[in-house]
C-alpha cells in the first residue's frame, strides 16, 4: 500500500514537516516503507491533489490528514468515491474534534501506529455535493465563528482577543436564530427559533463540546442536538453539562433540548444564514443534510477506542469492530 501524508503547512504550532519526516524515516529504515509527503498550497489543494492522483492510480492507497479538521475534511473529499483510497489522521492541527471520538490524539501521533492501523468503513456527512467527517452546526457558535473571521485583523478587538470578541457579540447578537429544523419529515423546533443545532457524526465540536454523546460513527444514523434559545444567564449555567456530555436526560435541559436522530435533517432559514461544517463557514439558507453511510475507510490506530456506550452501538458496528479486533492478534 501506498502511503501519502497531506501536510498542511499553516496548520498548528510546530515543524510538522520535520517531524513527519523524522519518524517515516526511522519506520522506513526498520522495515521499508512506500511512502511521500505532500504540503498543500492552498484552500482546497488537498482534495484537487487526491482526486487527480486517485484518477491516475489504481493501487490501494491511503491518504493522511496532518493538520486540523479543516485539513481532514479536505483530505476526506478528496478521497469519497474512490473504491482504493483511504484516510488516516495525524493530528497536528489547532482543532482536532473528530478523534475525540476515539479517545483524543495520542494513539494518532505514533506514526507506525498509524501504518499499522485498522480500516473501518464509517458514515459520512452530505450537504450536496460536499461531505463532512464530523458535524455541521449552527446557531450562536457559528454566529462566534463568523465574527472572529471578521475581527481577527482589527487593533485591540481582533488577534488574540478575537474570541473573546465574539463570544461577547454573540451574547448579545446570537442568542435567537431563526431556522426550521426537519428531521426525517419531523419539525424540532416549531417556533422557529434556535439557539444552536448540531448535526454530528462525531461527538465533539468546538475543541471542548462533546455535544452528541450517543453518536457512532457507523451506524447509518447522524445526532441532531438543538437547543431552544434561553436567558444569557440560563446559558451560562448551562454550558458545563453541554461541555461534559451530560446534558442528555438532564433535568436541567428540560423544555429546551431536542435531541433526536435521523438520517436527512432540511435547514430552512433566512438569507445570509452561515453554518459550519467540519469548520468552514458556509453561506446557504436552504439546504439538506444527509447521511452517507460507510462512504469512507478511516484507519484507527491500536489503542483508539470510541467512547460510545456499547448500548448506543448496532450490531453491525459491534461486529466490525470484533473483526477488527481479531485481525490485530
Amino acid at each position: 500500500m501506498k502511503h501519502i501524508f497531506i501536510l498542511n503547512p499553516a496548520a498548528g504550532r510546530i515543524n510538522s514537516f520535520e517531524r513527519i519526516e523524522g519518524e517515516l524515516k526511522q519506520v522506513y529504515a526498520a522495515g521499508g516503507l512506500d511512502y511521500q509527503i505532500y504540503e498543500t498550497k492552498a484552500p482546497g489543494d488537498a482534495t484537487a491533489y487526491i482526486r487527480d492522483y486517485c484518477r491516475m492510480h489504481d493501487e490501494p492507497v491511503r491518504f493522511y490528514a496532518c493538520g486540523g479538521d479543516g485539513t481532514l475534511n479536505e483530505v476526506v473529499n478528496g478521497a469519497v468515491g474512490f473504491p482504493q483510497a483511504s484516510v488516516g489522521c495525524y493530528p497536528c492541527g489547532s482543532g482536532n474534534d473528530f478523534v475525540k471520538y476515539y479517545g483524543g490524539k495520542q494513539h494518532f501521533l505514533n506514526l507506525q501506529a498509524q501504518i499499522d492501523a485498522t480500516e473501518h468503513s464509517i458514515d459520512l456527512i452530505r450537504v450536496g455535493n460536499r461531505y463532512a467527517i464530523n458535524a455541521a452546526h449552527f446557531g450562536f457558535d457559528s454566529y462566534v465563528a463568523k465574527t472572529i473571521m471578521s475581527v481577527r485583523r482589527k487593533k485591540l478587538i481582533g488577534g488574540k482577543n478575537a474570541y473573546t470578541t465574539s463570544v461577547i457579540a454573540a451574547l448579545f447578537k446570537g442568542m435567537k436564530n431563526q431556522c426550521r429544523v426537519t428531521v426525517d419529515g419531523k419539525l424540532l423546533n416549531p417556533a422557529e427559533k434556535l439557539l444552536l443545532c448540531t448535526v454530528a457524526n462525531g461527538q465533539y465540536v468546538g475543541g471542548s463540546f462533546r455535544c452528541a454523546p450517543r453518536s457512532v460513527d457507523c451506524d447509518g444514523w447522524l445526532e441532531v442536538c438543538l437547543v431552544r434559545p434561553v436567558s444569557r444567564i440560563r446559558f451560562m449555567q448551562l454550558i458545563k453539562d453541554y461541555t461534559n456530555g451530560t446534558h442528555l436526560n438532564n433535568p436541567k435541559f428540560d423544555g429546551i433540548l431536542e435531541y433526536s436522530r435521523g438520517k436527512r435533517i432540511e435547514v430552512d432559514a433566512p438569507d445570509g444564514f452561515v453554518y459550519s461544517f467540519d469548520g468552514e463557514l458556509v453561506t446557504q439558507s436552504h439546504f439538506t443534510i444527509e447521511v452517507a453511510h460507510r462512504a469512507i475507510r478511516f484507519a484507527v490506530p491500536w489503542g483508539a477506542k470510541p467512547i460510545v456506550d456499547p448500548e448506543w452501538i448496532t450490531p453491525e458496528c459491534a461486529e466490525e469492530e470484533r473483526q477488527a479486533l481479531d485481525s490485530r492478534v
